[in-house]
């Protein structure tokens, strides 16, 4: 793989999928369906899935790809793929409160290695440079040539005030359960594939998720926290998240910056 086409591949369709998403949602009323496992999908949705899934095809023929939106056509399990959600966080743009993310991610033996992560509503860009160091563009941001960078780690944190962030749909009694077992700071609500940015750049240090999420919904935040010098690890025994699983389904899992003292369940 060539990781300087790929870096600016999936920074440019991220783009291009984002304009295409606030185009909907800055518009008039939009239809909202059901999908079979109950979640909802717009128009956003499969318009963002069409700009992304032909850009990459065309880009990279030879690599297996999956997304969200043509879940049901993937088949074949491979350990070297992209994977796509085009629209993290459909509930918050069904809502408009903005916390909603384009992802795509390169994954290699079962890790998500390069990733790109872009809020359009916030105007937050977070990617993965060729060399797999996590950055932060700031806008305008032209599709062909990015502007300025900020390379983004994360913290030192201090295990007696940690910052806690936690999903803003999804929260429940299993959750704050887990949290309550650190000592914490400050906490942070966020949608989407945010939260593992947050983290990423030192304004979360522990992100918990005890809830069902799907490898697309993890995979470019993943990579984003990897470049950053974070870990995303299993609920159960701490081991590494691995992608390419039968289903695509994941754990429960924890996201964190490393000085972040864990605790069992």
């Amino acid at each position: 793989m060539d990781f300087d086409t790929l870096t600016q591949v999936m920074r440019r369709l991220s783009l291009q999928a984002g304009d295409r998403i606030m185009e909907i949602y800055d518009g008039p009323d939009f239809e909202v369906k059901t999908k079979s496992d109950a979640s909802p999908v717009t128009e956003a949705d499969e318009a963002a899935d069409a700009i992304i899934s032909a850009g990459l095809r065309a880009a990279f023929p030879d690599v297996a790809l999956v997304t969200e939106e043509q879940a049901a056509s993937h088949t074949v399990q491979a350990t070297t793929f992209l994977i796509v959600d085009p629209l993290d966080g459909t509930k918050e743009f069904v809502q408009r409160r903005g916390d909603f993310t384009v992802n795509i991610a390169y994954v290699v033996d079962g890790a998500p290695i390069r990733g790109v992560v872009y809020a359009p509503a916030k105007g937050r860009l977070f990617y993965t440079t060729a060399t797999g160091r996590s950055v932060e563009e700031t806008g305008p941001f032209a599709k062909d040539t990015p502007g300025d960078t900020t390379q983004i780690a994360v913290s030192q944190p201090d295990n007696q005030a940690l910052m806690v962030v936690a999903s803003k749909s999804h929260r429940d009694q299993a959750t704050d359960d887990y949290i309550s077992k650190y000592v914490v700071a400050d906490m942070k609500s966020a949608g989407s594939s945010l939260k593992f940015c947050l983290v990423a750049t030192g304004e979360a240090d522990l992100y918990p998720r005890l809830g069902r999420t799907m490898e697309w919904d993890t995979a470019a935040g993943h990579a984003v926290l990897h470049g950053a010098g974070g870990h995303v690890v299993r609920f159960d025994d701490h081991t590494p998240l691995t992608y390419g699983k039968p289903g695509f389904a994941n754990p429960f899992f924890i996201a964190y910056a490393p000085a972040v003292e864990l605790k069992r369940d």
